[in-house]
């Protein structure tokens, strides 16, 4: 399984490198292949709090996608509030989402998967200063660090992309892999994960 984490000028450094850390982990223990992509190809970010580092590949057809956050609460003129209102990122990912397994979001990386339109009457998550601009896109906005909807998979503040990451291995690759990278890591897992209805049966 391949994962792609699509990252930005602004971005969250938290939201790339939390999920970022588990799935290398992953990767050394089974199938999984991980990417930093830009949107337009290989790239130089620089975070929101100015880590700089390069995305060595170009958005292409991953079976998973994650958007991270950064930047929204703010209105930076980089980030995640700057990418929705250019459009370009947002457009892409609508385009790309039918053909993934899942996609998924960090803190409010969740806003950019609103803006793109696939959001609307789902349960969802983001981070707290933003739930109620969640609502207005007629989300079922819920507070779990983790809203696993099947081909959606949204998380809370920053460091719950750490969490996003380890529930996906657990649900792609089995508990005692996730515990394991956990134990590794000396992370304390969370379980407040909320599964909907349709992927718990």
């Amino acid at each position: 399984m391949r994962i792609e984490i699509l990252v930005f000028d602004g971005v969250d450094e938290m939201d790339v490198m939390g999920p970022f850390e588990v799935w290398s982990h992953a990767s050394q223990r089974t199938d999984l292949e991980l990417a930093l992509v830009g949107l337009a190809g290989p790239a130089e970010v620089t975070g929101m709090s100015g880590l700089q580092f390069r995305a060595p590949d170009g958005l292409g057809t991953p079976d998973a996608l994650v958007v991270p956050g950064g930047g929204w609460g703010s209105r930076a003129e980089k980030g995640s509030w700057a990418e929705a209102r250019r459009g370009v990122l947002t457009a892409r990912v609508a385009e790309l989402a039918p053909q993934l397994r899942w996609i998924g979001s960090v803190c409010t990386g969740t806003m950019l998967l609103a803006e793109a339109g696939l959001l609307k009457g789902r349960p969802a998550t983001t981070h707290r200063s933003a739930l109620t601009e969640l609502e207005a896109f007629e989300v079922d906005v819920q507070r779990n660090r983790v809203v696993d909807d099947g081909d959606v998979i949204t998380s809370g503040g920053i460091t719950s992309g750490i969490d996003l990451a380890l529930y996906v291995v657990e649900r792609e690759y089995g508990v005692d892999v996730a515990n394991d990278i956990a134990g590794w890591m000396e992370y304390d897992r969370t379980r407040d994960v909320l599964v909907t209805s349709s992927q718990a049966s």
